[in-house]
């Protein structure tokens, strides 16, 4: 690997661990951009990660960056996260009994400005959950800063039916995606 760690424009604790598992040293240095985009989320994923990658890269010149964004959707529709806890509610109770999306755009560029990029998309189908199931996790606390209004590696796994798709993704940093656009990006010497 290159003599400088990588540069993660997130501030997102999953996606410090998941680097942290496979290994990968790197920087926290979240970017502070818009978030709002009008497109259906896998586009704006996209868009996002793409944003954030820039930012960080510009106040990091020379170094590799990696950002990402993730936004769980239900038929395109976007759930970001939840602005309170009815908010949290509309969207989980939108999840019971249904399958729905996560998608997470990745964004790595080189030191040099080259960009590689890409997007993970998994299907996550929820089982039966009762309104007070709901409510009984959302007074957790733990579905206010997650997109769809929940984490899969916590208390909203025993809803998870089934995932087809990268458990890492969903978590928020896809990591076989993560690792073929730092090694196209040469952050892994070969």
């Amino acid at each position: 690997m290159e003599e400088l760690p990588l540069i993660l424009a997130s501030g997102s604790p999953r996606r410090r661990e998941l680097l942290t598992q496979a290994g990968i040293p790197f920087e926290v240095r979240p970017a502070d951009v818009d978030e709002t985009c009008g497109l259906g989320a896998r586009e704006a994923v996209a868009v996002l990660s793409r944003r954030k990658a820039f930012a960080a890269h510009d106040l990091n010149p020379g170094r590799t960056v990696l950002a990402a964004d993730t936004l769980v959707a239900l038929d395109d529709t976007p759930l970001g996260k939840p602005a309170d806890a009815e908010d949290a509610f509309r969207m989980l109770a939108s999840l019971r009994s249904r399958a729905h999306h996560v998608h997470t755009g990745v964004c790595v560029i080189s030191p040099d400005g080259t960009v590689h990029e890409g997007v993970d998309t998994s299907e996550v189908r929820f089982g039966p959950v009762t309104d007070e199931e709901i409510r009984a996790y959302i007074r957790t606390g733990e579905p206010m800063d997650k997109a769809g209004a929940y984490a899969m590696q916590g208390y909203a796994a025993r809803w998870i039916e089934s995932v087809s798709g990268s458990p890492s993704g969903i978590i928020g940093l896809p990591l076989c995606l993560t690792c073929r656009l730092l090694a196209e990006s040469g952050f892994f010497r070969k």
